[in-house]
């Protein structure tokens, strides 16, 4: 049973996820069903009656902790990280300060809560941070309404954040897009993104004209790739995920920034975890029956 959709800024994509699982599970033999975290949702699992339940969730509610807390009530083993480790790795704020604690290095930040005025804010930022800083919401996947602002712009683009209590603003760091992929304790893979826009925003993750390059291998020493590795899964264990994470990381003055852990990273044509398996000579059937063999042993 594969449960996709939802409320969330991410719909679109994770319908499109649910989707491309549950084509390639039934051209394998598997029976699927797929439905939306609803209020109807108990009445079809006690129904279909699954042996496993495919999370394919993104965004609020579906990989912060929300939907893994419905779904350990039924007693099936669901994919991905559960409870405590969604909850963690989606705030911003909490996972950087575990990250920080054991040495991770990640951009500095801080939080903001829109309760300075923006001279103050500002005069904050050059004292603790310098522009130019990233803004984001505190919980939110896919890059969606993430922004690089300098002073000319934030006062602006902090408008567009209102919506949500509280934000990071953070420091921006240039250099190399790579993103690492772990699947249960292991290392699958990294990749490298050359956007052609400003950074590897949800346009330029989810939309094909955006024309994105992707370099796989990535082009690093090994010492460093293999450096690399050690912190995703490090960073993997320490937020005690389950099933596959990719950690997205800045490569700047031979140094590793990690931007953030993302405990269900998309299943589209234009994902990467698929795109690294692959060229691991891991099959789409494979890579899903890996993550749902993790569900069923670590559930």
């Amino acid at each position: 049973m594969i449960i996709s959709g939802g409320i969330s800024k991410e719909r679109i994509i994770s319908l499109d996820t649910g989707r491309q699982v549950a084509k390639e599970l039934k051209k394998n033999g598997y029976k699927v069903k797929i439905t939306e975290p609803n209020y109807q949702l108990f009445r079809i699992i006690n129904s279909f009656k699954p042996n496993i339940i495919f999370n394919a969730l993104h965004g609020q509610f579906g990989e912060d902790g929300y939907i893994q807390t419905i779904l350990e009530s039924t007693k099936i083993p669901y994919t991905h990280s559960g409870v405590i480790s969604s909850a963690l790795a989606m705030d911003k704020d909490i996972s950087k300060k575990i990250f920080i604690k054991n040495q991770i290095l990640t951009p500095k930040y801080f939080c903001y809560s829109f309760d300075l005025s923006q001279k103050d804010l500002n005069k904050k930022i050059e004292k603790k941070i310098k522009f130019p800083v990233v803004i984001k919401p505190l919980n939110e996947g896919s890059s969606v309404n993430v922004f690089i602002c300098d002073k000319s712009n934030i006062s602006r683009k902090l408008n567009l954040l209102r919506e949500y209590r509280r934000v990071i603003v953070e420091q921006f760091i240039p250099g190399r897009e790579i993103q690492a992929a772990i699947i249960g304790s292991k290392k699958l893979g990294a990749i490298e993104l050359v956007p052609k826009r400003k950074f590897y925003d949800y346009q330029a993750k989810y939309n094909s004209k955006a024309k994105t390059k992707h370099i796989i291998p990535v082009n690093l020493a090994k010492n460093k790739y293999y450096q690399l590795m050690n912190i995703a899964l490090k960073a993997h264990k320490l937020l005690r995920c389950s099933g596959v994470t990719r950690a997205d990381f800045k490569f700047f003055k031979n140094n590793f920034y990690l931007l953030e852990i993302n405990t269900q990273p998309g299943m589209t044509k234009l994902s990467l975890v698929p795109e690294i398996a692959a060229f691991k000579k891991i099959s789409f059937i494979k890579l899903i029956e890996l993550i749902l063999k993790d569900a069923i042993n670590n559930k």
